[in-house]
């Protein structure tokens, strides 16, 4: 009778906890069993583990194996303890003996040759190990990839024969990273936009505090031009945002070997799971892909108000919780949305130049697809107006870079997060009443706009997060008068009149 134990990681969410393979060798009727909760394509390993250790050359054992995947209330879904499942039984065979096994973990799919393939998920295990000072075992193919955790000691290995010669001590190279140092160039630049100064403004404060904008306006005005120009006017992500971006990219398999702030625009067609992610297995959805980035939402008012409404808690906590009979993951979800929608059905309300065609009923049901609460958690409004041909063609009009605009962005947000050690967006209200001094004028303003505009208290508090960001990018420690009208004027939803 034999028993060992090879330590491998699960994958629930972005999170991997630890698995410990149990086997347990006795004498009577060959068996090949394995507890612990597994799911059927763990089951299924049973036929790619014997195939593997068979076409490597070694021997299967001919009594009862079972294999406990412990602790046996957490579900296994996957091929990824393949690896660590064949390893333990050949340990606990004794065809192969090693003393360094508690240093490794272990993570791999097998193929029935017994090559070793790579699963997704890497990123998380080589985070949680770089921790525990322990040595993480995968493909060669993916390892150059896990070896992006810096302080993880990553040991790539092609086949079932390499794994056993790796975890007896004997050749474990470490793999190197393949991060790039160059970042991906941005080709959407805010130079692009002619005229819109007012929404550029928007665009720049919205950057800078990471605060929500909702652009709105009449079809054709630039709308989706402004929102894919945010991310070139954002600071480069800082390694510990980049490792989240990847953490997440390593889900769904979309790695690259440089990254940039990401960009979602998902269509207005998009169903609940799509967006906020869910499934019975669940997946990450759209937001979860915006982390560290941008969620579009282009044609907002298409959306199915339902839809909509899921995203009212993921904007103030920066994480999606997602519950099923099965399993329970939270994923990160700490995006900058940036809405744009048309003001009615067929766009032209408020337009000077064009009569809207929709009757009120129709404007009322179009504007109700838009819940009070999600309006109330967006911080600017902006109003982007029709610009006239000869502005459009003009080629003597110099508008500045996003490289330009990207400065002003970097100095504002590096003086809040020297103030709060966080964007305004993100302060809390204490913090955010502590470290922001206000003129008397500005505060009894603030007073008086909030009464008369009927402001609950969470818009009372993102008006004065948008002020402090303005008196950032001036560079004022002390929120003006000025400021605070400015901020105020961008709490105004102003869809127009029929």
């Amino acid at each position: 009778m034999q028993l060992s134990v090879i330590k491998t990681r699960a994958l629930v969410g972005i999170e991997a906890p630890l698995v410990r393979v149990e086997t347990h060798l006795s004498f009577g009727l060959p068996a090949f069993n394995i507890v612990g909760m597994p799911e059927t394509t763990v089951r299924e390993s049973k036929d790619r583990v014997r195939s593997a250790i068979i076409n490597s050359h070694f021997e299967f054992p001919d009594g009862k194996i079972t294999i406990n995947l412990a602790p046996a209330d957490l579900p296994k879904e996957g091929g990824r303890f393949d690896l660590a499942i064949a390893l333990g039984i050949l340990t606990a065979s004794g065809q192969v003996r090693s003393n360094f096994v508690s240093q490794f973990e272990c993570v791999g799919e097998l193929g029935l040759n017994g090559v070793v393939h790579p699963v997704p998920g890497v990123l998380a295990a080589a985070k949680v190990c770089a921790d525990t000072e322990t040595r993480l075992m995968v493909s060669s193919a993916c390892a150059t990839h896990a070896a992006q955790v810096n302080d993880c000691f990553v040991v790539g290995v092609g086949n079932l024969v390499e794994a056993a010669v790796a975890i007896k001590g004997k050749n474990n190279k470490r793999a190197a990273s393949h991060l790039s140092s160059t970042r991906p160039s941005i080709t959407e630049d805010l130079s692009d936009v002619r005229g819109q100064a007012e929404a550029k403004r928007a665009l720049e404060i919205a950057a800078a505090g990471g605060h929500h904008i909702f652009l709105y306006g009449p079809p054709g005005t630039g709308k989706t031009l402004l929102a894919s120009r945010l991310p070139g006017i954002l600071p480069p992500l800082t390694p510990h945002e980049e490792l989240d971006v990847r953490l997440v990219q390593d889900l769904v398999g979309t790695s690259h070997a440089a990254v940039s702030r990401p960009f979602r625009a998902p269509h207005h067609s998009a169903s609940s799971a799509a967006l906020v992610g869910g499934g019975v297995r669940p997946k990450p959805g759209e937001i979860t892909m915006a982390h560290r980035g941008v969620l579009f939402l282009d044609e907002m008012a298409e959306f199915p108000r339902a839809t909509l409404d899921m995203l009212r808690e993921p904007l103030e906590s920066g994480h999606v919780r997602i519950n099923r009979a099965k399993a329970s993951v939270t994923y990160p979800a700490e995006f900058q949305l940036v809405a744009a929608a048309n003001p009615c059905p067929c766009g032209y309300l408020g337009d000077p130049e064009r009569k809207c065609r929709c009757s009120m009923d129709q404007i009322d049901r179009y504007h109700a697809r838009l819940s009070g609460p999600l309006l109330d958690r967006i911080d600017l409004f902006c109003r982007v107006e029709r610009l006239s041909a000869d502005l459009l063609l003009s080629d003597k009009e110099r508008s500045e870079t996003s490289s330009e605009v990207a400065v002003r962005i970097i100095n504002a947000q590096s003086r809040a997060l020297e103030r709060q050690n966080c964007l305004n967006a993100n302060a809390s209200g204490d913090e955010l009443v502590k470290s922001s001094i206000c003129h008397s004028d500005a505060t009894s303003l603030l007073s008086r706009a909030a009464e008369k505009m009927n402001l609950s208290g969470r818009a009372v508090h993102r008006a004065l997060r948008v002020a402090r960001t303005i008196a950032d990018l001036a560079d004022e420690p002390q929120i003006q008068r000025a400021h605070m009208i400015e901020a105020i004027d961008y709490r105004q939803l102003n869809l127009g009149a029929h």
